[in-house]
């Protein structure tokens, strides 16, 4: 993953900034322990004080940064992911989901169509003013069978991309409300597509919070749509 990759992360920044802030309690704390030698205490009192704000900043942007692993800035269009699919056997896949980082991964399903689910995140109006973008990190990719009662029976496939396991920042919304008072709202957004042999799909996510599934032009003739669609 590439520093551009990386600073669309608010985890990396946050623990950047959780670092500078641990570093600064460091300097402050070497800082402390010569104005004691000195027995200039009430110096020494003042930069100690400088020392727990500062642990105390860095614990918090630290904590906040674990709670925000998967996340990502949302700002115009991005591209989420790209999936290359293979048949195995009638409604089983192989499917290749490739990051705009570059790394991929393999993963198999039931059905006739995929679907990809995300969260996206919105502040309130104070943090939006002071602009704070949207966050989103995606939830899930599933099997969708196109006849309901199938559906009901059939095996089900899911891939969950939860990076943060419980301790995520949907999980503390729910739970502890109170919290995460600039949080406005917590929403999921999902799009699928059919599956065709080779076929090649690009996932975007809209500023709007939308996420759009689109397959290329060999994938869109192969699925007998018109080009776009």
């Amino acid at each position: 993953m590439d520093w551009n990759e990386l600073l669309r992360l608010p985890t990396t920044l946050l623990w950047i900034l959780s670092a500078l802030a641990l570093l600064l309690a460091l300097v402050q704390l070497v800082v402390v322990r010569q104005r004691m030698n000195a027995r200039r205490h009430a110096a020494a009192s003042g930069h100690a004080l400088v020392v727990l704000v500062a642990f105390v900043v860095a614990l918090l942007l630290g904590s906040l940064g674990a709670t925000l692993r998967g996340y990502r800035f949302l700002g115009e269009e991005l591209p989420v992911v790209q999936i290359d699919s293979r048949i195995l056997s009638p409604q089983r896949w192989s499917l290749r989901l490739t990051w705009p980082d570059g790394s991929t991964r393999q993963v198999l399903l039931d059905g006739d169509d995929f679907r990809i689910e995300a969260l996206v995140l919105k502040w309130k109006l104070p943090a939006v003013l002071a602009g704070v973008p949207p966050l989103y990190r995606l939830d899930r990719l599933e099997g969708r069978y196109d006849d309901a009662a199938q559906e009901a029976h059939a095996p089900r496939t899911v891939t969950d991309f939860d990076e943060a396991g419980s301790f995520d920042l949907l999980a503390l919304k729910k739970q502890y409300p109170r919290w995460l008072p600039e949080v406005d709202t917590l929403y999921g957004s999902g799009a699928y597509l059919p599956l065709v042999d080779r076929g090649h799909y690009n996932v975007n996510l809209m500023r709007t919070g939308a996420l759009v599934a689109r397959p290329d032009d060999a994938t869109a003739q192969r699925l007998g749509e018109p080009m776009g669609h």
